[in-house]
């Protein structure tokens, strides 16, 4: 049964995978960004599915321009079955106390009132047609881990975790279900560029990049396990997760006799 999937936050990475993955299973998507018009990149890649997919601007910090998204999506595919979260931002790799108001104002705004925002508006909406599901993407931070230099978003990661399981018990005994998405490591702008396009240094970094390689997947080799287990998701505080724990002590064991390159 085709489906109609909102995603925050998907000209690129993440977003942009599983947008592409939905439209190859036959389903429909809006695709969102900051941008004024679809950028070329994502346009090319998704040239062949004309037709099965819009592209509405969107800056998650604005919550009227949240509300503004779902009723395009609502007017184009006349529901909204699954609402994607996606949209984050980082900081640059440093201390805490470093992070200069602008960087610090727009994690906090992106990664926890963007994805607020994003949630009340999908699930007071959905609540209103009687169904659909609202998903959240998690990220480093969720699972409590704390990695020096990336305090900040790890700290908008983990009251997203928080949230959406709050989220979760409120729907509870609702036609609307909320859950997380956990997609690991991934070779992303986030890892490869700093805040304002520049090289990061942690592509210098050599033991970074060993434990990167062993872990780490592109967003494209991701984006189908998420998008099945959202499409025959039927329970509500669903939790997803790509890189599980058995997962990266058969990598780490593996990594003894065969390497992987991914940065």
């Amino acid at each position: 049964m085709m489906k109609n999937i909102v995603i925050t936050g998907s000209t690129r990475g993440i977003g942009l995978a599983m947008a592409k993955e939905f439209l190859i299973r036959g389903h429909r998507v809006t695709i969102s960004g900051r941008h004024s018009v679809l950028p070329e990149w994502p346009e090319k890649q998704l040239s062949e599915y004309q037709g099965s997919y819009a592209y509405f601007p969107c800056n998650v910090k604005n919550k009227e321009a949240i509300q503004a998204l779902w009723d395009f999506s609502f007017r184009q595919w006349g529901l909204v079955d699954i609402w994607i979260n996606n949209a984050g931002v980082n900081s640059p790799h440093e201390a805490a106390y470093n992070i200069d108001k602008n960087y610090t104002d727009d994690v906090v705004n992106t990664n926890i009132l963007g994805m607020i925002y994003g949630s009340q508006v999908a699930a007071k909406e959905m609540l209103n047609q009687k169904s659909g599901a609202v998903y959240n993407m998690e990220g480093l931070g969720s699972n409590n881990m704390i990695q020096r230099n990336t305090v900040l978003y790890g700290t908008s990661k983990h009251a997203l975790t928080y949230f959406t399981r709050g989220l979760a018990k409120e729907l509870k005994g609702t036609l609307v279900i909320a859950g997380r998405l956990s997609p690991g490591m991934m070779l992303t702008d986030f890892i490869t560029k700093t805040p304002d396009g520049r090289k990061a240094a942690i592509e210098d970094d050599t033991a970074f990049q060993k434990i990167f390689n062993v872990l780490a997947d592109r967003p494209e080799t991701v984006a189908p396990f998420l998008v099945e287990k959202m499409l025959n998701n039927t329970k509500n505080d669903a939790h997803f997760v790509w890189l599980t724990y058995g997962k990266v002590l058969i990598r780490f064991g593996s990594s003894l006799f065969r390497s992987r390159k991914i940065i």
